[in-house]
């Protein structure tokens, strides 16, 4: 599997994103120059080998009609000429998209990135509730100039070349301080950004400074699989991209594009154990909430018997659950046991890669998981059948395992 890892310790911009994903580009040079033809009106991106703290990098400069747009303390004002005024509207920024030669692919990324921005700024400024009249009159500033238009749609035209199968991302540094924008001084992360990345693993730490833009946040929003530290893969590229900013710390945002090892192929990826303890429950209530938790497609779900504080025998319930079904498990879970509140622990989980194949005896037919892995190959009866057959032939279950086994044998044999 090809993974993309994208490191943003020193935060996330577009511009950074743009310069570290075209350094894992073989052909640079091709690139920017498709990425240049696709018709941004007087727009030019050149990317520069800068060095920060020692470490080589890309930058990515912007220029409208031939004027970079620096980061600083200001409101960005170079946009003005193409709409008027530094506001821009979602509708204007269709029409841009709709006319550049690029990938229905990156039209559809880029306007998803903008439509992230867009319910960011409506509920940061109007609130979660507010009718369509109002949505009509919301306005981008900095994230609706040319120069983060262009960053957005390079982001976006890169990914579509890399290819991605996965994209994990770090916890993101949004830096700390405030930041001054179109509605004035505001403190980081600014209102919008806060909002887009609800959900999503955040510290600050290092800068006094802005980190983490508007802009990167969305399209990290947009691309990320999930978040965690660097995983386990076999890195093939690495590309920097640097910020305009000078610090300590060299400022860049960091990629690795790689591939699973052969060697753990069997990763079945990331599961969540949510976990509570019942000291107030019956055995009943507690059978009953197992087998609901399984019916409704949990992994796996067990009970530990535990004593608590005052020397109370109680139940330690644990549900296995994937992540995308985190929220649904634990309201099924508050709702149905007396806990108040609920533990959930990450885990990586290694499995064996597994088909099923049917065996046939004279009693009916049996289904057998083989699983492979890690050196290791190993074949099971499922018990569903196994039990079933011996409840119907009045035999015991161990005799079934055996006639299966004899059956085996005797094919072999012929």
């Amino acid at each position: 599997m090809r993974v993309l890892y994208l490191e943003c310790s020193m935060g996330v911009a577009g511009d950074m994103l743009m310069g570290a994903l075209l350094e894992l580009i073989d052909n640079k040079e091709k690139m920017l120059k498709q990425i240049n033809s696709i018709g941004l009106p007087n727009i030019k991106i050149d990317a520069k080998f800068v060095v920060k703290c020692g470490i080589k990098g890309t930058r990515i400069c912007v220029k409208i009609n031939g004027i970079e747009e620096i980061s600083s303390k200001k409101p960005h004002i170079h946009n003005d000429y193409l709409f008027g005024s530094s506001h821009t509207t979602l509708k204007k920024i269709k029409n841009i998209l709709t006319q550049l030669r690029i990938s229905q692919k990156t039209k559809k990324n880029a306007l998803s990135i903008y439509n992230l921005i867009e319910k960011a700024e409506i509920t940061v400024h109007h609130g979660e509730h507010c009718d369509k009249q109002h949505n009509k009159h919301i306005h981008f500033h900095e994230v609706g100039s040319m120069d983060a238009i262009a960053d957005i749609v390079g982001v976006c035209m890169l990914m579509e070349y890399i290819d991605p199968q996965e994209v994990v991302v770090s916890p993101i540094n949004v830096g700390s301080g405030f930041v001054h924008c179109a509605h004035g001084s505001l403190s980081v992360p600014a209102p919008a950004t806060a909002y887009i990345l609800k959900n999503i693993p955040i510290y600050s730490a290092r800068a006094d400074e802005e980190l983490c833009t508007p802009t990167g946040a969305a399209i990290i929003k947009h691309f990320a699989t999930r978040f965690e530290q660097l995983p386990r893969v076999c890195i093939k590229k690495i590309g920097y991209g640097m910020g305009t900013k000078n610090f300590k710390t060299a400022n860049y945002t960091r990629a690795f594009l790689g591939e699973t090892e052969n060697n753990f192929d069997a990763i079945d990826g990331y599961v969540t154990q949510l976990q509570c303890n019942l000291d107030d429950t019956t055995g009943e209530a507690v059978g009953f909430v197992v087998n609901l938790l399984l019916q409704k497609g949990a992994l796996d779900v067990f009970i530990i018997p535990i004593q608590m504080k005052k020397n109370r025998p109680a139940f330690l319930l644990t549900c296995i659950c994937s992540e995308k079904k985190v929220n649904f498990f634990v309201e099924l879970i508050l709702r149905h046991t007396t806990t108040f509140g609920i533990r959930k622990i990450f885990c990586q989980r290694h499995t064996l890669k597994h088909k099923i194949s049917i065996h046939r005896t004279q009693y009916g037919n049996i289904r057998i998981k083989t699983g492979e892995g890690y050196n290791v190959k190993k074949s099971k009866a499922e018990y569903n059948d196994i039990a079933k057959i011996a409840s119907s032939n009045n035999i015991s279950f161990n005799e079934t395992i055996n006639l299966l086994s004899n059956s085996k044998n005797n094919k072999n044999d012929s």
